[in-house]
């Protein structure tokens, strides 16, 4: 059933009170105008600029009532004698800062069979208090389907080229898919800007409009501020090593992507591993190599010192999650989050849970990707199958890596790698991270300005031997997780 249907069931089902939790304002307004008329009745709109105006059939007020307080407009529509609908928009503060608009509201809606009036409060979010609750009905709008967003998407180039002499808008086949994907989760209205912001710069819908677009509808959903949209995602041309994480990504990556209906779906994978070691590198490549938006999300940064509020941000965080989809969600340092232990708090727990319960029940297109330095923290339901596809170890790198992880940084600087023996450097710096060699990189070029000379082999020696690596630093520690994951761990 569409929303048309739905909000007149609603209405028709003679409630006093009912609520339209949406953004899309204007759309909201459209669909109760249709229904005013096709219902004969009186209707207004109240917002808190213009007062109560007529918003179709029905008598004025006047020009001299003054009807923007919310107090006086609820006193007059509780003196008006209906049928008549009344949308009141964007009234959510009023009813915390209030106790007699909360009054007003229950004895509109108590006096409704004398009244024949409905309030219908639209606004982005809206909580009712607990006493006009049970006397409302709640409506969420249906989001546009593949099939309106491409209407809404022909809408815009054909304006587009009724504006430009008839040119048409130029695209492809693939790329027009992947636009709509991105544009599910919006509002009509929010749908029709993204699109015409990918045609109108240019008259073309092309792949490099897609991550832009991802930003700017990131931008419009974004409302809690806990999770981050990374613009920058990563090519596995600029890692060095991870073979076995690349071929199983390769492997999925259709089967995610295009929603193969004989292949299940990937969900997740952990990347545990020594710091510095590229787990994050290679969360942002995961997205970089499957095209899609990156959401970073830290887990530590959840909790809110009120109750409830902590979960509440989690559900807004995952809910926003699945409106981006397709994308990849990274939970970053998962530990800090949902480290378990004799002090755990019943916060912690329900927090828990709720991840738990929407990691293994999601139909969304979302795939996780947790990092984590101390699996020994972790929860065990979190790392069992079918919450976790699997849990990959990225060690510390070999010597064959370390000499491609060199030549990457020095290429990225603009630094000449033809006269330097990366095969001595690779030696030498056994033990190191890869955040390790590269600021290995940096210190070089620091001491080669300061000394007025190239970048060279004696220079990236020296400071190799002024570096301390975390694995000599924290030996046991780094020890003790590689010994844990030699044998309970794919190596990345």
């Amino acid at each position: 059933m569409n929303e048309t249907h739905d909000l007149a069931l609603i209405l028709e089902s003679r409630i006093p009170i009912v609520v339209v939790d949406s953004a899309d304002e204007r759309r909201v307004l459209d669909l109760l105008t249709r229904f005013a008329i096709s219902h004969q009745l009186s209707y207004y709109v109240w917002t808190a600029t213009q007062g109560l105006r007529r918003g179709g059939f029905g008598p004025d007020f006047g020009a001299e009532c003054d009807l923007t307080d919310p107090e006086e407009a609820l006193r007059q529509v509780f003196t008006s004698q209906g049928p008549a609908l009344y949308a009141m928009c964007d009234f959510h503060p009023y009813f915390k800062e209030s106790h007699r608009v909360v009054r007003l509201s229950k004895d509109i809606a108590l006096d409704y069979e004398r009244l024949q009036n409905t309030l219908v409060f639209v606004s982005h979010h809206l909580d009712l208090p607990p006493e006009l609750s049970r006397l409302s009905a709640s409506l969420d709008l249906a989001l546009p389907s593949d099939q309106q967003l491409m209407a809404i998407v022909r809408e815009q180039a054909l304006e587009w080229s009724n504006l430009n002499g008839g040119a048409r808008v130029r695209t492809d086949n693939r790329t027009l898919k992947r636009l709509i994907a991105n544009l599910r989760g919006v509002t009509h209205s929010d749908a029709r800007v993204l699109v015409r912001h990918a045609i109108f710069r240019d008259g073309a819908i092309q792949e490099s409009d897609l991550p832009e677009i991802n930003r700017l509808k990131f931008e419009l959903l974004d409302q809690e501020g806990v999770l981050r949209f990374e613009y920058e995602t990563e090519q596995f041309a600029s890692v060095a090593g991870l073979t076995n994480l690349k071929q199983w990504l390769d492997r999925r990556r259709t089967a995610f992507i295009n929603k193969e209906a004989e292949f299940d779906r990937p969900r997740g994978i952990l990347l545990l591993g020594v710091q510095g070691s590229g787990k994050s590198l290679a969360a942002r490549c995961v997205a970089g190599y499957w095209g899609l938006p990156l959401l970073r999300l830290d887990v530590g940064s959840l909790y809110n010192k009120f109750h409830g509020e902590t979960e509440r941000n989690l559900r807004n965080t995952l809910k926003q999650a699945e409106m981006m989809a397709p994308c990849v969600m990274w939970l970053d340092e998962i530990e800090k989050g949902l480290a378990v232990g004799q002090g755990d708090n019943a916060t912690s727990q329900r927090l828990l849970g709720t991840l738990l319960t929407w990691m293994a029940e999601r139909d969304a297109d979302v795939f996780t990707v947790a990092t984590s330095n101390d699996i020994s923290k972790l929860p065990p339901e979190l790392l069992r199958k079918g919450r976790m596809d699997e849990i990959f170890f990225v060690d510390l790198p070999d010597k064959a890596t370390r000499h491609e992880i060199f030549r990457i940084h020095l290429e990225k600087r603009d630094v000449d790698a033809a006269g330097i023996d990366l095969e001595v450097l690779a030696e030498l710096s056994t033990g190191f991270t890869g955040a390790e060699i590269e600021q290995v990189v940096v210190s070089a070029r620091y001491g080669a300005r300061s000394s007025k000379r190239s970048v060279d082999t004696e220079l990236l020696r020296e400071a190799i031997q002024g570096t301390y690596p975390i694995s000599v630093v924290m030996a046991e520690q780094i020890a003790a997780l590689r010994d844990w994951a030699r044998d309970r761990t794919v190596p990345a």
